[in-house]
């Protein structure tokens, strides 16, 4: 992590690691069924996606869903509801597949055919810092290029430290500043 502001919020200061921010930014992209996996509908939606192709029951051996085949026919017919636990895994098998489906569009949408995406990032929150210790911070936009797939690919392995790596890659753009960008409020884009 560059940053050393290793007591973030001793002085009231409020705010995330960059790293966060980006993996939260990255997540913002993925979009899917709206419908709750408790509504029928959004049930139904979700074990269609998930039994379409190999990709999906490997999703859903990931997230630990071991039924045999006849109960996953009276899932899909409808003759009979999983339980709470096996709906809530069913949901994360979702958004696993997801994640992985969407990975290789994010990183052509963020990587621009190398023109790289414009980020815009907003400095921790100091409205409860005194005054005193108040640090000159504004939001800053930089053009990001070449780190895309790398911080996809660290996003889709759950990888903080890659992500802080990234994120460290980011913000040496923003010189001898970069420091105060370790923690912020939140990275936001268009793409």
């Amino acid at each position: 992590m560059a940053g050393r502001w290793m007591d973030l919020g001793a002085l009231n200061a409020r705010g995330l690691p960059g790293a966060d921010a980006l993996g939260v930014a990255i997540e913002r992209m993925v979009t899917g069924i709206a419908s709750s996996v408790e509504s029928e509908r959004g049930l139904a939606a979700r074990l269609n996606y998930l039994t379409k192709t190999d990709a999906g029951y490997e999703a859903m051996d990931r997230a630990g869903i071991h039924v045999s085949p006849r109960t996953l026919m009276a899932w899909l017919a409808e003759e009979r509801i999983p339980n709470k636990a096996n709906r809530s895994r069913l949901d994360a098998a979702y958004w696993d597949l997801r994640r992985r489906n969407v990975a290789a569009d994010l990183k052509k949408r963020l990587n621009r055919e190398g023109r790289g995406t414009r980020v815009e990032i907003n400095p921790v929150d100091q409205t409860r810092v005194e005054g005193k210790y108040q640090r000159d911070l504004s939001g800053r936009s930089l053009n990001v290029r070449g780190v895309w797939d790398r911080a996809v690919d660290a996003w889709m392995n759950d990888d903080f430290d890659e992500l802080d790596a990234v994120w460290d890659v980011i913000i040496e753009d923003l010189g001898s500043d970069y420091d105060a960008y370790t923690y912020v409020s939140s990275v936001g884009w268009a793409a």
